[in-house]
């Protein structure tokens, strides 16, 4: 397994997300400023509607500059035990220990990404090869640890 591929495809996907939030933010603030010219009280809830949306925008983004930053920290180096960073098989899937982004394909493998935050990841946190644990009563052995 390539750990520096999955690296580079999560920041690709985390970056893409940034780019398309920021994007986004500039638009509802052009729709925004468009609507100050209008007259009547009555447009007066339709900004504010406006601001809001670009408010819950501006915290996911937010959210995404922090996945990024938890990125940066990471070394694609080899792991011996679950922590940020580490690639792990288990008998129900494989899993890349960084920023939750969803499903990614490396290698013609499907790799769930998830955060450390994450309670599967809490769960298995710091164990190594060998060893299991169990999340919603589902038992888990990890095979490997890359």
């Amino acid at each position: 397994m390539n750990k520096q591929e999955i690296l580079n495809i999560i920041n690709i996907k985390i970056t893409d997300k940034a780019q398309y939030f920021e994007n986004l933010i500039a638009e509802t603030r052009a729709s925004n400023n468009d609507t100050k010219s209008s007259m009547g009280d009555k447009y007066e809830t339709g900004r504010e509607m406006l601001q809001q949306e670009i408010n819950n925008l501006q915290r996911q983004l937010n959210e995404i500059l922090n996945q990024q930053a938890v990125m940066q920290k990471i070394n694609s180096g080899p792991s011996e035990k679950v922590q940020n960073g580490a690639l792990v098989k288990t008998n129900k899937g494989l899993f890349y220990v960084g920023a939750s982004i969803g499903e990614i394909v490396s290698d013609n493998q499907k790799i769930m990404t998830v955060s450390a935050e994450s309670p599967l990841v809490k769960m298995m946190y710091g164990k190594k090869v060998g060893e299991s644990f169990t999340i919603n009563t589902i038992d888990q052995h990890i095979e490997n640890i890359w």
